[in-house]
């Protein structure tokens, strides 16, 4: 059976491949107009993306000990870097980038994906199954905004999108502290996704769980839908027919308690 490691990494080389065939097509037109992100064009999703890559392999490269632990400026550099250069320049830099991250993780051998632990911008070093999540939670939501400046009918894949719940609903769920603004619910809910085992859990914080609390409020469209409301990716202009909330709190209600970073 393949590990949630090992899934998580087959993601992230799917995703670069499709956005990789995406951005080869796009005219430098494209390159500088909107994308699914409001204050972002496509190139700067695309420098966003490929600035992360290089920063995330820097500290892959350090936590095994190859390189030196980048330094407290390190992280600044490569954003002004890549802020620096041309659109073209920020879409094939992601390119390389992108795909030398996708590479390393590749070739970790699967016997020490629990065992080999990884340093984050988290307090603790964590194993390759959540550093890799990690990667899966930029790549899916800004090469969606990527893809949605081009066609605002854009969606995130079904299997990316079922991989992601599952890292939401497990280490990954503390981003939801980061997401949300629980206080912008009008009472306390819990909103089933239907199709799915999971539920929106809003009190004095916001958790996304599979367990079985009664459900008050109902969000009915596909599990990509649901994620990217949690990523402030649900507005007007992007929302599929048949999207609809019932219950308790309004589909309104949620966009404000999910704003998007």
């Amino acid at each position: 059976m393949t590990t949630l490691a090992g899934r998580t990494i087959a993601a992230l080389r799917t995703e670069h491949d499709t956005l990789a065939g995406a951005v080869s097509a796009l005219t430098p037109e494209q390159l500088t107009g909107p994308s699914g992100a409001a204050e972002w064009t496509i190139a700067d999703a695309l420098s966003h993306l490929g600035s992360g890559a290089e920063i995330s392999l820097a500290g892959f490269r350090a936590s095994i000990g190859a390189a030196d632990a980048p330094g407290p400026d390190f992280n600044q550099g490569v954003w002004d870097r890549w802020n620096a250069l041309s659109p073209p320049d920020q879409a094939a830099g992601w390119a390389r980038s992108d795909e030398a991250l996708v590479t390393t993780l590749e070739a970790v051998p699967a016997d020490s994906y629990d065992e080999l632990k990884l340093k984050t911008f988290l307090p603790q070093p964590v194993p390759v199954a959540t550093y890799a999540a990690l990667r899966v939670s930029e790549v899916i939501q800004h090469g969606w905004d990527v893809r949605a400046g081009i066609d605002p009918a854009a969606t995130l894949a079904a299997g990316s999108a079922e991989l992601l719940a599952e890292h939401l609903s497990g280490a990954l769920g503390f981003l939801f502290g980061f997401a949300s603004k629980a206080d912008q619910a009008p009472e306390p809910a819990v909103v089933e996704i239907t199709g799915t085992a999971y539920r929106v859990v809003i009190d004095e914080s916001v958790r996304f769980t599979t367990d079985a609390a009664p459900a008050t409020a109902t969000f009915t469209g596909s599990l990509e839908s649901a994620l990217r409301l949690f990523y402030g990716r649900l507005k007007p202009g992007y929302t599929p027919a048949g999207v609809e909330v019932t219950g308790n709190v309004t589909l309104d209600q949620l966009r404000a308690v999910f704003p998007g970073f």
